[in-house]
This record gives structure tokens, C-alpha cells and sequence, in this order.
């Protein structure tokens, strides 16, 4: 019998998803500012129809124009993320209520609601901020470290029902933990460029506005991590060079990243001990595959909103297939 538990790992780790896949939505439509407060909309738990609706003490909010569409963005990304954050709730309060159960972890749950706890943190000053790159990158991959915790528990509760409470603890090899590391770095990167909109600044494949390495690329400048406070980030502060200087960053991260997860791949569906673990290298490399190409078609179409939008989807997906991979490897006689 499915415990409560369980199927609430199940549905915090769909919502994850989805809850990530609408963020990169709303960030790459333009409305992470839709409502410029927090976390309401112009004072309302609900977006108010016109200018006229909003309530007299939050009328100095209307300095930034409400734009009902990228308001309501806004507002569903966060009911989702509320919703998200209630259903960890109950998953760490059963952790703790049955913490004296044999195979039931405790520690990860509870360390689950403290990182939900401070993404909502993140979201609050990706706002109060105003989109202030570093927040939006840590925002992120603060959803996708809680989107891989919650499959890694799911993934740990499978593991002791069909194993009758195992509770041995086991090690990832090395190799797939650096694979693991490599494509963080990378989707930390990919944040990056996106937040200070430098997706297109190399508009040609495979060269550079017609370089193969550009020559006015100012990476110093680039990758300045802070800027002060009272900076509005909207749509870039970087000159072209700098964002040059992140895109081709992030063009070099990406083929690193397919040559290594790449080989992982091949290397563990001839090595790895358990079908489980061949499948889970398979998957993986399916979906690299698949990013790679979602990667060069936004460069190659201008950055269509759908394709860019699967492309941080993909990027979850292939996050939980590394999670995967280093779980069923960790699960691996000798582990």
C-alpha cells in the first residue's frame, strides 16, 4: 500500500516541475516584475482588472504600469509555488511523525522545508530586487535543487518498499557525481545569460557575430556578481560585449557538458552492474541530446518563447536523470 508520504513525493515532484517550467515562463515573457510587490499583486492576493481597482495606500505602485497579462503570469507562478511549499510542509511534519519508522528519512525532509523556505526568500527579493541577476540564477537553482530533492526522496522511498527497508548507506561513484557537478555549473551559466539577457548576443551559429572567438567579448564585466541596491535589472544593464562575453561562456560550458555527460553515458551502459542503471544512462543521454539541440534551435530561431521555455524544461529533466543515474549507481553492489 502507498503510504501518504509517498504520494506526496509524487505530487511535490510533478508540481516542482511545473512550478519551474512556468518560472522560465514567466522570466523569459518579461513579467517577473508583472507585480512589482510582494506577495501579493498591487496589495490584492488576486490581479486587479484595471489601474482603477487598485487600492488607494498601493497607488504609488503604479509608477510601474499594471499589465493585467504578465501580472496574471506572475500570480499562477506563485499560487503554484505556494502550493508547492504546503505540500513540503506535510511532507516533513509525516517525515517527523514517522521518524521511528524503519527506512523513514528525516533529515533530507526537513532539510527539503528549509530550502523551500528560502526559494520563497529568493522570490521575494527577485522582486523587491528588481530581477537582480545573481537572485534570479540562485532563484533557479534553488527550484531545481528542490525539484531533484524531491525525486531523490521519491526515488529513496521506491527504493525501500521494493527492497524491504534498506537503510544501508550508499555512495554515487565519483565520475557521475562530477557529471552531476559539470551539468549545475552549466544550467547555473544558462541562468545567467538568461537574467541578463544575453541569449542572442551571438545571433550566428557556429561563430560569434561572424568571429570565431570575438574579440570584443569583456568578460570582467561580464561576470560581475553584484551591483549595488536600487539597480533595475529589466531587460539587461550590460553593454554588448558583456553580454557576448556570457553567451559564448555559456556556449563553451555547453559542449564541455555534452562531451563529458556524454561519455558518462557510454561509459556506464557498458559498466554499470543492474539494468536499472544501463536504462538510467540511456535516459540520460537521450536527453542531452535532446537539450543540445533545443540550445542551438533558440540561438538558430531568435529565441522563440516556446523553445526557450523547453529548453529549461529539458534542463530539469535531464537534472533528474543525472539524479537518477547517481542514484541507481549508488544502489550498485560495492557502493
Amino acid at each position: 500500500m502507498v503510504s501518504w508520504y509517498t504520494r506526496l513525493l509524487y505530487v511535490a515532484t510533478i508540481l516542482a516541475l511545473i512550478v519551474v517550467v512556468m518560472g522560465a515562463w514567466v522570466r523569459l515573457s518579461d513579467a517577473g516584475l508583472g507585480c512589482p510587490d510582494w506577495p501579493g499583486c498591487y496589495g490584492s492576493l488576486i490581479v486587479p482588472k484595471t489601474a482603477d481597482h487598485v487600492g488607494e495606500e498601493h497607488k504609488a505602485l503604479l509608477e510601474r504600469p499594471l499589465e493585467t497579462a504578465k501580472a496574471w503570469k506572475e500570480m499562477i507562478h506563485r499560487y503554484a509555488a505556494s502550493t508547492l511549499g504546503f505540500v513540503v510542509i506535510l511532507i516533513a511534519a509525516l517525515a517527523w511523525l514517522n521518524r521511528r519508522q524503519p527506512g523513514q528519512p528525516v533529515a533530507l525532509p526537513i532539510f527539503l522545508l528549509g530550502l523551500i523556505i528560502f526559494q520563497g526568500l529568493l522570490g521575494m527579493w527577485t522582486v523587491t530586487l528588481l530581477v537582480k541577476p545573481v537572485i534570479v540564477m540562485a532563484h533557479l537553482l534553488g527550484g531545481l535543487g528542490t525539484l531533484a530533492l524531491c525525486f531523490w526522496l521519491l526515488l529513496e522511498t521506491r527504493r525501500n518498499t521494493a527492497q524491504r527497508i534498506d537503510t544501508r548507506s550508499h555512495r554515487a561513484p565519483a565520475l557521475a557525481v562530477a557529471g552531476l557537478i559539470v551539468l549545475v555549473l552549466q544550467i547555473a551559466l544558462g541562468g545567467w545569460t538568461s537574467s541578463n539577457y544575453a541569449a542572442l548576443a551571438c545571433p550566428d551559429l557556429p561563430t560569434c557575430n561572424g568571429q570565431w572567438w570575438p574579440s570584443e567579448a569583456n568578460f570582467a564585466e561580464g561576470f560581475v556578481l553584484w551591483r549595488g541596491l536600487g539597480v533595475d535589472y529589466e531587460f539587461g544593464v550590460l553593454d554588448a560585449p558583456s553580454r557576448v562575453a556570457i553567451h559564448i561562456t555559456h556556449r563553451i560550458g555547453a559542449v564541455v557538458t555534452l562531451l563529458f555527460l556524454a561519455c558518462i553515458g557510454m561509459f556506464y551502459r557498458r559498466r554499470a552492474k543492474t539494468d536499472a542503471s544501463r536504462r538510467a544512462g540511456t535516459y540520460m543521454m537521450i536527453l542531452l541530446a535532446l537539450q543540445f539541440s533545443l540550445g542551438v534551435s533558440v540561438v538558430w530561431f531568435g529565441l522563440p518563447l516556446v523553445l526557450a521555455t523547453a529548453h529549461n524544461g529539458v534542463a530539469a529533466l535531464l537534472l533528474l536523470s543525472m539524479v537518477n543515474l547517481n542514484h541507481g549507481l549508488s544502489l550498485e553492489p560495492g557502493s
